[in-house]
């Protein structure tokens, strides 16, 4: 049941793996051999000389393991208990069956590596998107270099319809880029001048020259493949136990054998009837599908995610996922966009457009988020603001202009109010203040002229998230550095269970650990950065679009590569679903070792029987756990 790194990055086809074509070929000459002697064709000395071959051959790989952690170990595993049946049977003159056994062993043992090796190394298919060469611009010209040689600060062409082959940012060129191969999502995204891209993803329709920031061997997807290679290494809590309950339940098993072949000469009997008990005993008691009950739905889960953009590092976290009980969300940069944008334009003289106008025309050299909002949406509404003069910022208060000879205020209403300027609207303010807006008021000649509010937008998809946690049965929770209002109003407009407001970082700390006390398993989900502690705190941190930040993958023990929220089900989907799978594969080991063990201590079954039962359980958990590399994400 160990899996080397050899057979772990195997990748080429399945009758070429070692231990199954090995088996394979023992299990041609079983048969022949079988066919052969039962027909008369050779003689019975002859067929026992094709059983001697056929043993040695079909068993030398796992054979060579069990002795190897036998010595080296000095732990009794699985592959023990099957030579000594093996032993067994040959020295109890049952060649055939002891070929068989060999046969069947290794078939099932073959089968399970060679599953496993392209779990684990299906991830790595996700290399070959990115192209292997890239085209460089160089002496004024551009060349087709291998891809390894790009070196960090070369800018590379890519024409439309080529993947890209590092990480760059854009310095010239205007296009759509699919970005699945990283993020999971499907949707192109428009990627101009000073924006990040990544490695494999596809240009559409335009031409982009990228300056390079990571060499091809560091570039966000390898470093991505890299991490989901270690975390299918990664053992859960349960594959943990069970191994350690193998440990001591193998020795058991021998032991429990051997007491078997001195019953007769205590109690009497046939030598050889309580000897086959012992044998077959060996066969129907290891723990095979017992052992293999996770690993293999865990390295496939976690194969899965990746190749959708949710990377899970590790099988104990994949596990936690399926556990969660309650999730605590960050607002800004989560649950909303953390961008400001105008939600109301309320005039107090003239038309909207007009105050838009002047608050516009103001704002347009500003570079605060508030105003840069305030000129995004006089864009969207197709109103031109004009060139302001005199324009000052007025730090921490707003800003200033002169606008067709006015001199234009936009700022506070508590800055607004020391201008010595009746402020007639506070009902207004406050209104759009509990409702988690900021306010800016526009002053002109002496006077108020309207109201702009902003506000963070939320998520579009967020709304579906908290829905589909609360159908979940999963407790949504805010954790926020923001005031008490604004939290709040984002929340009732969610439906989100509880606020917590007003939090510094340790706070959220506390936070997290009273809620795991409240409900259980908590999942924080956050940027990765600014949430660190909290992220590392709680039963699973969940850091959201964090393509390309090494700092955030590192923070959380799961990494959503896209910044998208639905990715947040996505995750707790699979966990639920590997835990389900791994659960079945438990209740199904035991309950066949429930049934053959009996059956073989009253010596109702055979060596064959006991082996062919034995080795169809094992393919039958490896193929129910090979299921969550389609489970739907």
């Amino acid at each position: 049941m160990s899996h080397s790194e050899d057979k772990e990055l195997f990748e080429g086809k399945w009758y070429a793996h070692p231990v199954l074509r090995n088996a394979l070929i023992a299990g041609g000459l079983t048969g022949l051999a079988y066919a052969l002697g039962h027909l008369g064709f050779i003689s019975p000395v002859m067929e026992t000389a094709l059983y001697a071959v056929a043993v040695p051959l079909g068993g030398y790989h796992w054979m060579r393991e069990g002795i190897e952690e036998f010595i080296k170990e000095k732990e009794v595993g699985i592959e023990i208990l099957m030579l000594a049946a093996t032993i067994g049977s040959v020295i109890l003159r049952m060649a055939d069956e002891a070929a068989f056994l060999v046969f069947l062993y290794g078939t099932a043992e073959g089968l399970e590596e060679y599953t496993y090796a392209r779990t684990r190394a299906s991830i790595r298919k996700l290399l070959d998107l990115a192209p292997k060469e890239a085209r460089v611009l160089r002496d004024g010209g551009d060349k087709l270099i291998p891809a390894t040689e790009l070196v960090v600060g070369d800018v590379f062409r890519v024409k439309p319809g080529e993947s890209l082959a590092t990480d760059g940012v854009v310095v010239a060129g205007r296009s759509s880029v699919n970005e699945a191969p990283v993020t999971g999502e499907s949707v192109p995204v428009e990627k101009s001048e000073g924006m990040k891209v990544f490695a494999a993803t596809i240009n559409h329709e335009g031409s982009l020259d990228i300056r390079v920031t990571a060499t091809y061997e560091n570039n966000t997807l390898a470093k991505m493949v890299h991490l989901v290679e270690a975390a299918q290494a990664q053992k859960s809590k349960t594959q943990l136990f069970i191994e350690k309950f193998g440990r001591r339940y193998s020795p058991s098993v021998l032991l429990a054998s051997l007491v078997l072949l001195v019953v007769p000469f205590f109690l009497g009997g046939s030598v050889k009837g309580w000897a086959t008990r012992a044998v077959v005993l060996l066969v129907a008691a290891a723990p095979c599908a017992l052992v293999m009950s996770t690993p293999v739905a865990v390295a496939a889960g976690i194969g899965r995610a990746g190749r959708a953009g949710v990377l899970v590092k590790g099988g104990a976290h994949l596990e936690s996922l399926g556990k969660i009980r309650a999730v605590a969300f960050d607002k800004t940069g989560t649950l909303t966009l953390g961008k400001p944008a105008v939600s109301d334009v309320v005039p107090l003289q003239g038309s909207a457009s007009d105050l838009l106008i002047l608050a516009a025309s103001v704002e347009k050299f500003s570079e605060h988020p508030l105003a840069q909002a305030i000129v995004r949406r006089a864009a969207e509404m197709q109103v031109d603001p004009q060139e302001p003069l005199e324009f000052s910022a007025l730090v921490g208060a707003g800003a200033r202009g002169t606008v067709n000879g006015r001199t234009i205020y936009v700022g506070k209403p508590e800055f607004i109010q020391e201008l010595d300027v009746a402020v007639t609207c506070w009902s207004q303010v406050e209104g759009l203040r509990k409702e988690g807006k900021t306010v800016l008021l526009v002053r002109g000649d002496g006077e108020i002229l309207g109201l702009i509010a902003l506000r963070d937008e939320i998520r579009p998809e967020a709304p579906e998230v908290i829905a589909a946690l609360h159908q979940m049965k999963v407790k949504v929770v805010m954790l926020t550095g923001d005031s008490a209002i604004t939290a709040d109003a984002v929340a009732r407009e969610l439906g989100i269970d509880e606020v917590r407001a007003d939090l510094k970082p340790e706070e959220k700390i506390a936070a997290v650990e009273e809620l795991e006390k409240n409900y259980g398993a908590v999942a924080m989900v956050g940027d990765g950065i600014n949430d660190a502690p909290a992220l590392a705190r709680a039963t699973v941190g969940i850091a959201m679009g964090v393509a390309g930040a090494d700092a955030a993958i590192e923070a959380a023990d799961t990494a959503l590569m896209a910044d998208d929220l639905r990715k947040v089900i996505s995750a707790l989907n699979l966990g639920r679903r590997a835990r389900q799978v791994s659960r079945q594969n438990i209740v199904f080991s035991l309950l066949l070792l429930a049934v053959l063990i009996p059956l073989a201590l009253l010596g109702m079954m055979t060596v064959a029987a006991s082996v062919f039962v034995h080795e169809t359980s094992e393919i039958l958990a490896v193929a129910n756990g090979l299921r969550m590399a389609g489970t739907e994400i």
